[in-house]
């Protein structure tokens, strides 16, 4: 996809901050998931369940027997996963929840290989959302697969990194709605004959067709939503969303908008790393004017493209000032950010163009010095126990270019029959 230029990157939709809001912030499954069988068994009168991966081991089926509980107190529960990462577990999860009132819709299944050959399919929900009655909601990057559980590397040893948000107060909404949306486009998606017959048969199609819309809008619309005001307290919090319609570059603008202003630090880290022209630029001019920028990426790789994918990138970073760290003790899969002492975002997405281009992500940007403080200190924990990159793996030579030009000609190919065109 092209660098924007400056008027359609400034028409680009920007995070809407609502204040009154209460944040935890939560470190592994290990925390989140008693934390959201918790919110789930005290529901009253529905949830909404969002992610890429439900698998079903212990870890992850104790959420579900609590959302098969809550449905059989008359909650209402409804459930949306990818069809191509929770895909292993479809049959477990329909068989556990077959006599429940659990609702289930699957986001773009992939039932046979030629399903590849449709260029949506390339376009995955990597969410992970949960809000229990608008009420209490959990944003972050947390599949629902135990912490030592690698569905392509087996159990290990050491549970991987990774964050996600309790959230309480008026940014449950946004978030309530973007849950609603996923669910409602992957059930349309599955049940659309009998929509538009619905629809057909209805005294008023017109009413029903734009409930409909509105129900699959992935964010309220902004003047539904009630900014805060610099002084309200105790959370100012805001949901940017990426998706394929008027969402396409919320999330990369918001960290580029953060970049841009950072005057003292920016810590970022994230599995998978290989941002485009812009938001590269950002990171080398903050280096440059004396922003300490601190990049933690994977040091022991779940898929090897993706480790080489960002090498390649390493000799650029390194010499504007980048200070690189690799984190080893386990897979890393945190998708973190700190900037200065009051902004921090937790959430799905990675910096590649999977997740600023093509997947439907969520993230939550807190402004607020506490919490920043604390993501920091964890950011800093990981750091002190990682590799620091001082020189890049790829040296000059034939083979380094040859490396870095299969690196941009896989990513061109990728999004070219994701139907992405122009340059990334």
């Amino acid at each position: 996809m092209t660098e924007p230029d400056a008027l359609a990157w400034y028409a680009l939709p920007r995070a809407v901050f609502v204040g009154g809001n209460d944040v935890r912030l939560l470190r592994g499954g290990d925390a989140l998931f008693p934390a959201m069988c918790h919110a789930i068994s005290r529901a009253r009168h529905e949830v909404w369940l969002a992610t890429y991966i439900f698998h079903h081991d212990d870890a992850a089926m104790c959420v579900a027997r609590s959302l098969a509980e809550a449905a059989r107190r008359g909650v209402r529960v409804r459930v949306v996963v990818d069809g191509f990462g929770s895909k292993a577990a479809l049959a477990q999860l329909r068989q556990h929840w077959g006599g429940e009132q659990v609702a289930l819709a699957v986001f773009r299944p992939v039932h046979r290989w030629w399903n590849w050959l449709q260029p949506g399919q390339f376009r995955r929900l990597h969410q992970k959302v949960c809000v229990v009655d608008e009420e209490v909601a959990f944003v972050g990057g947390i599949n629902l697969i135990d912490d030592r559980n690698d569905l392509h590397h087996g159990i290990g040893d050491a549970p991987r990194l990774d964050f996600a948000v309790e959230l309480r107060g008026p940014v449950c909404a946004p978030i309530a709605q973007t849950a609603r949306a996923m669910w409602t486009r992957a059930a349309f998606g599955h049940d659309w004959r009998e929509e538009v017959k619905a629809l057909a048969r209805s005294a008023e199609p017109v009413a029903r067709a734009k409930e409909l819309i509105g129900r699959m809008r992935i964010r309220p619309k902004r003047k539904e939503l009630r900014p805060a005001a610099e002084d309200e307290r105790p959370v100012r919090c805001a949901l940017v969303v990426r998706d394929n319609l008027r969402q396409r570059r919320a999330i990369e603008r918001s960290y580029v908008e953060a970049f841009a202003a950072a005057r003292e630090r920016i810590d970022l880290a994230s599995p998978y790393f290989y941002p485009g022209r812009l938001f590269r630029r950002t990171l080398r001019e903050a280096a440059r004017r004396g922003v300490r920028v601190r990049l933690l990426l994977q040091g022991k790789l779940d898929y090897r493209i993706a480790g080489i994918a960002a090498s390649v990138l390493y000799d650029e970073l390194l010499r504007y000032g980048v200070q690189i760290h690799e984190y080893t003790p386990a897979f890393l899969h945190a998708k973190v950010a700190v900037v200065d002492d009051d902004w921090a975002t937790v959430g799905s997405s990675n910096i590649d163009p999977l997740s600023l281009l093509l997947n439907l992500e969520a993230n939550v940007i807190v402004r607020d010095g506490a919490f920043a403080r604390e993501l920091a200190r964890e950011f800093d924990t990981a750091v002190a126990v990682s590799r620091e990159v001082t020189r890049p793996a790829l040296r000059h030579g034939w083979w380094p270019t040859l490396q870095r030009g299969f690196v941009a000609w896989c990513a061109h190919v990728y999004l070219r029959m994701a139907g992405i065109t122009g340059r990334y």
